[in-house]
């Protein structure tokens, strides 16, 4: 075995080295849009108008969103399924609007967000927002921390 690379075989695995990740790259490209094409579904007007309203307010300074954002407060990507929407969706609806409209809570100890003083569309569309992010495949991310028990 020769102690030496010569340039040549040096040249020659920079290159072909080079050519088969960027034909993985390519492909994992292609996979990806293949996948979220399949996956990926159409946002309502009034859920698009939701995530206007979130970027508007700056919720993402406190919030994340499917692990995005700041961790200040809590993560917002499937807040309708944590408050029932699935089971219950007029239910989960009047929550969500009445929590967000009762802020600040002024409880002792605890961060607080903002009153916002949205409006009842503001408020919908917010819902709707949430909902349609409730609705993505997220493959378990961000993953939770496993509860005792």
């Amino acid at each position: 075995m020769a102690e030496h690379l010569t340039k040549s075989a040096a040249r020659n695995i920079f290159y072909g080295g080079s050519l088969f990740f960027f034909v993985i790259f390519v492909g994992l490209v292609a996979q990806s849009v293949h996948y979220a094409i399949d996956n990926g579904g159409k946002i309502s007007a009034s859920a698009a108008a939701g995530k206007r309203v979130w970027e508007r307010h700056a919720c993402f300074d406190c919030h994340t969103l499917f692990g995005e954002g700041a961790r200040f407060a809590p993560e917002l990507g499937k807040v309708w399924l944590r408050y029932g929407g699935d089971k219950d969706p007029q239910g989960a609806r009047d929550a969500l609007k009445s929590w967000i409209r009762s802020q600040p809570t002024r409880i002792e100890g605890r961060h607080q967000m903002p009153q916002f003083n949205l409006t009842d569309q503001e408020l919908d569309e917010l819902v709707d927002f949430f909902i349609y992010t409730s609705t993505i495949n997220t493959q378990n991310w961000p993953p939770q921390p496993k509860t005792a028990g």
